[in-house]
């Protein structure tokens, strides 16, 4: 077959002049050596590799064997290298060369031998290849990693300390802040300034701040005096010289002069009473007792609150002195995690000692504004109260038991519109008024004309509804006669003999509103009979009427079977109280009756509850409560039982806010004491508190009952039941 014109018939050859000069002109730099034997000496290199390197074949004949080299940067693999070419075998490096205007280019050098029949080649080529860029780009790519990184372990160490911030109750707080932020520095440290300075590990929410301490020197041990702490002289490794003792950089920054962060030499001198002389001695003590290192220079950023600075973070960078310069403090990477630790510690510690700061005023207006548990001679009373505000724990309503004079008791219960510190306030006043009238008059609807008239010029901002009563012991027949008034408040109940009676005469307007002089109701009590005042709290929800929770009230008064005030109470409280949605206070007041009382049935709920203010006082009343109830269940007097009670309700005072509910309850097999408060942290039972008293409570209740606790709707509940070895069996009724 013959060929097409133009068809391809093979591969025309190339002549070796035609390679030579496509070396010459091709971009890729190229060159030529000989064997490794003889320092491959360079024999050719092309117009490309001449405008990389800078350099011809005449300069790198100049340059003596392996004169590439020369053009090579240092080279990590360099040993690897030259093992290949020793052995013959191909390579292929990448590595740094300088150009010709002094800058460094990344190259790619592959280096083949050229075969020659003979186990050593004679003769090597070599291409190179710019790789600057892709070095660069994966450089950068290295760093952003780093910089991910080390931003992720930085937020990591910031959320940790948050978190940590969030228990400032926990008395090693900062300190293990501080342990955290060694992971950046060798060591660092808190200072909180309260009439002084003072290196805390914690936070005393108690304590009230100042942030304006200046008796530095008030805190310096007896064995570190001040005439023997000199200044550690300037060493040779760039320390800074004696700074000037009239300079207090440190307390420029606790006062707000300087926002900071400053740089404080501790090798200078400085006036002994200053907030820096006082830091510098006690830091050359803390830092060599916990490094084994002398420092020379710290970096102090302010921990700051709302109005002031709190204290200090100081943080010491070990020998890396050239940076805690003063142009520098710190790294910048450095400075910035630091600086948040010690602004969110600020903000931390002031939330905490503002709230506790609030929790006391709550608790003092509290305590102020609500009588305790009431005694009254030839009474039975019980009281309660439970306030619906859930973070002030105060509220609107009240009550008052008044033992004015032998035979005769004044009570009270009111309701002032409204959940809040004013209502409270209000509550305070009218209560001040009532009992003023009280002990000066006798008639009840004479005392409440007068508090109208007081509480209309008063200007008392809120409303309020109340009841006044006052009883009076008749002697002839030991009865007790009953007057009272009603000032827009539910009628007080009256139990006898398993009927129910409301008592729903003399009412009126809401107090101060009275333009009618107030009417004044009647009755008389015989032994055993039963009064019960409340609040609206105890009957009213949003899915009934008020009406319809009266009749409620009625009809479940009418199946109560307890025989003391106290059980009256807790059989309301179980079966109506069960989700209040107001403030609830409740007195049940019963004329005892010593004949019936001795025959009292075994169908009363066999439990107690009393509401105490978180104060010592309330210790012994808890006592008193157990030693009571064991009367009126039949139960022998226990000591253990008080001993058990005395060290919970201690516990509530000590480590509690707000009030504290004390509940009893007789299980058949044993007594069990539960104890309420609004601090979520459990008890701890430990071998005593170092260096002072106390710390063996939980010991204590661990050897005569069996506890427990579990979180609560406020804070926790601690349970301890008697073994029935220690108190004599539970009895019945």
């Amino acid at each position: 077959m013959g060929r097409m014109p133009g068809s391809y018939t093979g591969v025309v050859p190339v002549s070796a002049a035609q390679l030579a000069s496509a070396l010459s002109v091709t971009t890729v730099p190229a060159f030529i050596t000989g064997s490794w034997s003889t320092g491959m000496p360079v024999l050719w290199v092309n117009q490309a590799f001449e405008e990389l390197g800078g350099v011809g074949i005449d300069e790198l004949a100049i340059l003596g064997p392996h004169s590439l080299l020369a053009l090579v940067q240092d080279d990590p693999n360099r040993a690897a290298a030259q093992a290949d070419l020793k052995a013959g075998r191909a390579m292929r490096r990448i590595v740094s060369a300088r150009r010709r205007d002094g800058g460094t280019t990344w190259l790619q050098v592959d280096v083949t031998p050229l075969p020659n029949g003979d186990d050593l080649p004679e003769y090597w080529v070599g291409v190179t290849t710019d790789v600057s860029e892709y070095v660069d780009q994966q450089a950068e790519q290295l760093a952003s990693l780093e910089v991910e990184r080390r931003q992720r372990a930085d937020l990591d160490l910031i959320a940790q300390t948050t978190e940590l911030l969030g228990d400032l109750e926990y008395p090693f707080a900062l300190r293990d802040i501080a342990d955290l932020l060694r992971s950046l520095v060798p060591w660092s440290g808190f200072y909180l300034n309260d009439d002084g300075l003072l290196f805390a590990e914690g936070v005393d929410v108690a304590s009230p701040p100042s942030g304006r301490g200046r008796r530095h020197t008030r805190y310096v041990p007896e064995d570190r005096p001040l005439d023997r702490l000199e200044p550690v002289p300037s060493g040779a490794d760039g320390g800074a010289p004696a700074s000037n003792p009239a300079v207090d950089d440190v307390q420029d920054l606790l006062d707000g002069v300087v926002d900071g962060p400053v740089r404080l030499s501790l090798e200078g001198r400085f006036d002994p009473t200053s907030a820096s002389g006082w830091l510098r001695r006690d830091l050359m003590h803390r830092v060599v007792e916990e490094t084994g290192a002398v420092p020379h220079a710290v970096v102090v950023h302010a921990v700051a609150g709302r109005r002031r600075v709190l204290g200090l973070l100081v943080t010491w960078h070990g020998g890396a002195e050239a940076d805690v310069q003063p142009g520098r403090p710190e790294p910048d990477h450095v400075s910035t995690v630091v600086e948040v630790v010690a602004r969110r510690a600020g903000t931390a510690v002031d939330n905490a000692r503002l709230y506790a700061r609030e929790h006391r005023l709550a608790e003092a207006l509290q305590r102020a504004m609500l009588p305790e548990q009431a005694d009254v001679t030839g009474l039975d009373v019980w009281t309660y109260y439970a306030p619906n505000a859930e973070h002030a724990q105060v509220g609107g309503d009240w009550y008052d038991v008044l033992q004015i004079a032998d035979g005769t008791v004044g009570l009270v219960i009111g309701d002032v519109v409204g959940h809040d510190v004013e209502a409270a306030a209000a509550m305070g006043q009218l209560r001040s008024v009532v009992r003023a009238y009280a002990y000066e008059l006798t008639t009840p609807g004479t005392v409440l004309d007068r508090v109208d008239q007081l509480v209309a010029g008063m200007r008392v901002p809120r409303p309020a509804s109340m009841v006044y009563a006052a009883l009076e012991h008749l002697t002839e027949d030991d009865t007790w006669a009953l007057e009272y008034t009603r000032a827009g408040h539910l009628p007080p109940l009256l139990l006898r003999d398993g009927t129910t009676q409301l008592l729903s005469e003399a009412g009126g307007m809401l107090v101060g509103f009275g333009n009618e002089t107030r009417a004044t109701g009647r009755e008389v009590l015989r032994r055993g009979d039963v009064l019960i005042f409340y609040t609206d709290g105890l009957i009213e929800r949003r899915d009934r009427s008020l009406k319809r929770g009266l009749e409620t009230l009625t009809e479940m008064s009418g199946r109560i079977t307890a025989r003391d005030a106290a059980g009256v109470g807790e059989e309301l409280l179980s079966r109506l109280a069960d989700s209040p949605e107001d403030d609830v206070a409740i007195v049940v007041v019963r004329v005892p009756d010593p004949e019936a009382d001795r025959r009292v049935t075994a169908l009363s709920p066999r439990s107690r509850r009393w509401l105490l203010p978180s104060e010592p006082g309330s210790i012994g009343r808890a006592r008193h409560a157990v030693l009571r109830t064991s009367q009126a269940w039949g139960l022998p007097d226990s000591a253990a039982a008080e001993l058990v009670v005395s060290e919970l309700v201690a516990n509530g005072v000590l480590h509690g806010w707000g009030n504290i509910a004390l509940r009893l309850f007789d299980t058949g097999d044993g007594l069990r004491i539960e104890v309420e408060d609004s601090n979520p942290a459990p008890p701890v039972a430990t071998d005593g508190h170092p260096n002072r008293l106390g710390g063996f409570g939980m010991q204590i209740v661990e050897r005569l009952a069996d506890w427990g606790w579990r979180p609560s709707t406020s804070g926790k509940l601690v349970w301890a039941k008697l073994r029935p070895d220690l108190t004599g069996g539970a009895g019945q009724e």
